[in-house]
């Protein structure tokens, strides 16, 4: 399954004030990198890959929409699937920052 091209426009405009970002296909989907560290991606499976700081991510996967993003049968912590179309704009802006900050908190690369 291709991204979808509407999803990563909406992460183009999210991730547009910050500063490093660069676009890369990976994982079957375009992803949005800052300074080199994936923060967030419009996902080949649908919805969004999330990269979130690790003791964060229990309490985001309690939240409904949200799974752990699983990578060849197994479960990678600190990366989450998010089926954006069942949720609201308000709750896409607060993930999608969880991700942005995570990506500016590491050291570039």
């Amino acid at each position: 399954m291709a991204y979808d091209e509407d999803l990563a426009n909406r992460l183009r405009e999210a991730t547009s004030a910050e500063r490093g970002v660069t676009e890369k296909r990976m994982f079957g989907g375009l992803a949005f990198l800052i300074h080199g560290h994936l923060a967030v991606s419009a996902s080949g499976r649908g919805g969004l890959l999330l990269r979130v700081d690790p003791a964060k991510a229990d309490a985001l996967l309690s939240e409904p929409h949200v799974r752990p993003f699983v990578m060849r049968g197994r479960e990678l912590n600190g990366w989450l699937h998010v089926d954006t179309d069942k949720i609201d704009d308000a709750n896409f802006e607060r993930l999608v920052n969880h991700g942005i900050a995570y990506a500016r908190s590491l050291p570039p690369k």
